[in-house]
């Protein structure tokens, strides 16, 4: 793997202690990953949330296989074919995917995210040898072009700021013949903001995170309640949208007991309420993109796990 500052583009060197120019280090190795970022940008919510909610996610630890279903329905790769593949995840918060790859493959794994959940991801996946773990921006990452078998990015492209400049910087990110796959959260129609996360947004997103989580958890029970009660009576899709809370039955595992119900809801209110940025996008749009940006065989729709649940993917091969 070749690394290069993305400041200058010279070549960085791998060091004990952090990677280096020419004898100098310029980005440390700190609790398990190369910081090229610092802390203090517009990611802070989610490091925040999945430092706190480190292990939630983590099929392993909640005795789940989510993670997993979900991994594999929307890549639809076989496990043995990534065997000593460089496989680069960028958005890997927690390290719920990254769990996945590392344990179900033998790929090696280059897994970015701009926030410190890199420590998070540490903490549930390192150290391993085949696990590399990189805080930096999607538009500034320490590789240099075109050195991918596979690129994924889960579950991010909505939260960040230029969303096709993100699906650009991902495909420079893969060899010519090799495979880019990215989920999103779709517009459907006018509808799609007339929601309780896109009404509260304005004002939640300015909250500090404390502030934020307190809030949620001091109201997360009766909003449970509230929304199973909607849902038990036959209305729940039309009014549970306006409830100050995560769908639960549209994204979260049937088969949790009530703790951690209550924990995935909290997490995923949070995730709802708090980024900077929430840009839903049209899966025409997305699509379009992959193709001007060098993408053939560009395949789009909602890929369905799990119990009922389904994702808006896009996925194409980078032209040779």
């Amino acid at each position: 793997m070749q690394f290069i500052n993305p400041a200058n583009n010279q070549t960085l060197s791998v060091l004990e202690n952090g990677l280096s120019e020419n004898g100098e280090i310029k980005y440390p190795l700190i609790d398990g990953a190369y910081r090229i970022v610092q802390d203090n940008n517009y990611t802070e919510n989610f490091g925040y949330q999945w430092n706190k909610f480190t292990q939630t996610q983590i099929d392993k630890d909640a005795q789940l296989s989510f993670s997993k279903d979900r991994f594999f329905s929307q890549t639809g790769w076989i496990k043995e074919d990534l065997s000593n593949k460089n496989v680069l995840e960028v958005g890997s918060g927690a390290g719920r995917f990254s769990q996945v790859i590392l344990d179900s493959t033998k790929a090696n794994l280059y897994s970015v995210d701009y926030s410190n959940a890199v420590e998070a991801n540490y903490k549930n996946n390192g150290p391993n040898e085949r696990l590399h773990l990189f805080q930096a921006s999607i538009y500034e990452m320490p590789f240099a072009k075109a050195q991918f078998d596979k690129v994924i990015c889960f579950g991010v492209l909505q939260h960040t700021p230029d969303v096709e400049r993100s699906v650009k910087a991902l495909i420079e990110m893969a060899k010519p013949g090799s495979e880019v796959i990215v989920d999103f959260y779709p517009i459907n129609g006018w509808w799609t903001k007339l929601h309780a996360k896109y009404i509260l947004r304005f004002y939640t997103k300015k909250l500090s995170n404390e502030k934020l989580y307190k809030k949620i958890d001091t109201n997360i029970d009766w909003l449970i309640k509230t929304y199973r009660f909607f849902s038990k009576i036959g209305i729940g899709k039309i009014v549970n949208r306006f409830l100050p809370i995560c769908d639960i039955d549209g994204t979260l595992p049937k088969n949790m007991n009530e703790q951690q119900l209550r924990e995935w809801c909290v997490l995923d209110t949070f995730d709802m309420f708090s980024p900077q940025y929430d840009q839903p996008q049209k899966i025409s749009t997305v699509t379009k993109w992959f193709k001007k940006y060098g993408m053939e065989q560009v395949w789009d729709g909602q890929v369905s796990y799990g119990n009922n649940h389904a994702v808006t993917v896009v996925k194409g091969i980078k032209k040779l």
